[in-house]
């Protein structure tokens, strides 16, 4: 089983800004966040982040007791001259050009083509061995972002890089994917448990 999880809130999240590259600690609410969901990796036989700060802190926090792998396949998408500004600053045809066209690149950034194809070789990768991977008997935790598991959650339902905005994620949200007879199966996504009480 792959277990996705999304970093807690940072403080770059709490103000409003589209994070890509640029770096952003934790919130006190965000550490919380990624404390709370310790019950729903417990088992993980493997812990893998991205390379950014805000994810790394995030995997430290839930607890596993595991080797922290770090793979920049998983790292957020570059959003180039964006980053770091305020999402209501991000001009609406800038909106519109990343919503109609996948390949859309923002200057010095990165596409969700780009992102996607990266994030489908790290989930074929994990899925690989049917004996020993993701799709045997391990349960693989993977603390990223936003765009690379809305990314992964296209991948398994087989659907292009254009339906990660039809998807919503929430801060510290957990979303699984297993294997069927027939390839990968969507069998959660954007759970919070830390919103629900459990």
């Amino acid at each position: 089983m792959l277990i996705l999880v999304r970093h807690g809130e940072s403080t770059g999240n709490a103000e409003g800004r589209l994070l890509g590259r640029t770096d952003s600690p934790l919130t006190d609410r965000g550490l919380t966040q990624a404390r709370s969901l310790a019950a729903a990796v417990a088992g993980a036989t493997r812990l893998i982040s991205s390379p950014l700060a805000r994810a790394r802190d995030t995997a430290e926090a839930l607890g596993t007791g595991l080797d922290l792998e770090v793979d920049e396949r998983w790292i957020e998408v570059d959003y180039g001259e964006y980053d770091g500004r305020e999402l209501r600053a991000i001009p609406g045809e800038v909106w519109a050009q990343w919503r109609a066209d996948p390949n859309f690149t923002p200057p010095g950034g990165e596409s969700l083509a780009a992102a996607g194809a990266r994030v489908r070789e790290a989930c074929e990768e994990l899925f690989a061995d049917p004996d020993g991977g993701a799709r045997g008997d391990e349960t693989v935790v993977v603390v990223s972002h936003v765009s690379p598991i809305k990314a992964a959650a296209c991948w398994s339902l087989g659907m292009g890089d254009e339906g990660a905005w039809r998807l919503y994620l929430a801060n510290a949200s957990i979303t699984r994917i297993t294997w069927g007879p027939g390839g990968p199966v969507l069998a959660g996504f954007n759970h919070t448990p830390w919103a629900s009480g459990g």
